[in-house]
C-alpha cells in the first residue's frame, strides 16, 4: 500500500505564529509514517510559503531561511503542491492538509476556501465553522440563537473610537466596571484588557483597535475558567472537563504561553451538574457553527452560583505540551497518535461525504 502524503500548515501571518511554530512540531511527530509522507510547509509573518525539511529547522527558526517556495495550487484537477527552486519547478501530489494555523489567515477560513478550491481533504472545521468562531461578535450572535448563557456584551467599531467619549458612554450604558475588551478576530488572548475605569476601558478600546476593526467588551465573570474538546464529524463527542488557573488576573497570551505559573487541571471538582451541562453545551455550539474534525469550547463556571456560562470556540486550538486540548482527550484514554490519525480519518470523511476527492481513503 504506497503511503499517502499529508502536507502540513503551519507559521501563518497571525499573532500566533509562534505558537502554531511549537503546536506543529507535536502534530508532526505524532503522524504515522507507515502510512503518510509528510511535506511540511512554514508561512512566514510576511505570507512567504516555504519548503520545510524537519521539525529541528521548526525549532530553531532556521526554515524562514530556506530558499523553496511551496505554493499550495487551487487547481482542483492537479491537488498539488508545487515546489520552486530557482529556475526549477517540481509538481508534489497531496492527499490530505493539516493546517496547523492558528489565528487570522490560517484558523479564519481563509485557508479553508483556499483547499475548497484545490478539492484537498483537510483536517479540522469548514470555511463557515472557521470564519464564524473565528469571530468572536458573530460566535455571540450564533449562541444568543441557543439559549445559552454567555457574558453580556456591547460591539465597538475601531471607526467608533474617533469620537471615543461617545463610544464609552454607549459601553457604560450596557455594561459596568470591571469590563473585558476583546478584539473580535485575534487568538490566544491578544489584545485583550480589563478595564475597572473609563480611563482603562479608553486605553484597551486603543489596544483592541491594533489587532481588529471589530471590537468585543463584555461584562467580567466571576468565574473558573474551564475548556472543553469536541472531535468528530456528524456524531461528535465531548472530553471531559479540564481548568484553567492562570498565572496572571485573567488569562492572557503571557500567562498562558510564558508563565510556569500558570496551570491545567483535569476533571477539577465543579458543582453537581456542572460538567454535563459543559459538554452538552459544547456539542451544541459546535453543531451550531457546523463545526467539524476538532474545536475547544471555553466556558466560565460562576463562583457563586455555579452556573456555566459560555466564552469562547476554537476551531484549531493549540497543540503544544501544555495545551489542553490533547491533554483532554489522553485523559479519555486517545493519545496523541491515535488523536492526530483520527482528525486526518474525519477530513477524508467529510471530503468525501461532499463528494470530494476520496483516491486516499
Amino acid at each position: 500500500m504506497s503511503k499517502k502524503t499529508v502536507a502540513v500548515l503551519f507559521g501563518g501571518q497571525s499573532s500566533e505564529h509562534e505558537v502554531s511554530c511549537v503546536s506543529v512540531t507535536t502534530v508532526i511527530n505524532n503522524i504515522n509514517m507507515d502510512i503518510y509522507r509528510i511535506l511540511i510547509i512554514g508561512i512566514t509573518k510576511e505570507g512567504k510559503w516555504l519548503k520545510v525539511n524537519n521539525t529541528e529547522e521548526i525549532t530553531s527558526g532556521s526554515w524562514k531561511q530556506n530558499k523553496e517556495t511551496a505554493v499550495l495550487l487551487p487547481d482542483a484537477v492537479l491537488k498539488s503542491v508545487l515546489i520552486l527552486k530557482g529556475e526549477k519547478a517540481e509538481s508534489i501530489k497531496v492527499d490530505v492538509v493539516f493546517p496547523v494555523l492558528h489565528g487570522l489567515y490560517g484558523e479564519d477560513g481563509t485557508v479553508q476556501g483556499l483547499l475548497e478550491l484545490a478539492k484537498i481533504p483537510y483536517v479540522g472545521c469548514g470555511v463557515l465553522a472557521s470564519a464564524i468562531s473565528m469571530d468572536k461578535l458573530y460566535t455571540k450572535i450564533v449562541v444568543d440563537t441557543l439559549g445559552i448563557r454567555q457574558a453580556k456584551y456591547v460591539a465597538v467599531l475601531k471607526k467608533d473610537l474617533e469620537a471615543m467619549e461617545e463610544a464609552v458612554k454607549k459601553v457604560e450604558a450596557v455594561l459596568s466596571y470591571p469590563v473585558f475588551i476583546k478584539p473580535s478576530n485575534a487568538g490566544s488572548s491578544r489584545g485583550i484588557s480589563k478595564a475597572d475605569t473609563r480611563e482603562e476601558l479608553m486605553e484597551g478600546l486603543k489596544l483592541a483597535s491594533e489587532h481588529d476593526r471589530k471590537i468585543l467588551v463584555e461584562e467580567t465573570i466571576n468565574g473558573r475558567e474551564v475548556e472543553c474538546a469536541v472531535l468528530g464529524g456528524n456524531e461528535p463527542k465531548a472530553s471531559g472537563v479540564g481548568e484553567i488557573v492562570a498565572a496572571a488576573k485573567f488569562y492572557d497570551y503571557d500567562a498562558k504561553y510564558n508563565n510556569a505559573e500558570s496551570k491545567t487541571i483535569l476533571s477539577p471538582e465543579l458543582p453537581a451538574g456542572a460538567a454535563e451541562t459543559i459538554r452538552d453545551y459544547a456539542i451544541r455550539i459546535f453543531r451550531a457553527v457546523d463545526g467539524h474534525g476538532l474545536s475547544r469550547v471555553d466556558f466560565f463556571v460562576d463562583r457563586n452560583t455555579g452556573e456555566v456560562i459560555f466564552n469562547e470556540i476554537n476551531t484549531m486550538p493549540g497543540f503544544t505540551s501544555i495545551s489542553m486540548y490533547p491533554m483532554l482527550w489522553e485523559g479519555k484514554g486517545i493519545g496523541k497518535p491515535q488523536l492526530v490519525e483520527k482528525l486526518l480519518q474525519l477530513a477524508f470523511a467529510r471530503a468525501a461525504e461532499a463528494g470530494g476527492e476520496s483516491d486516499a481513503l
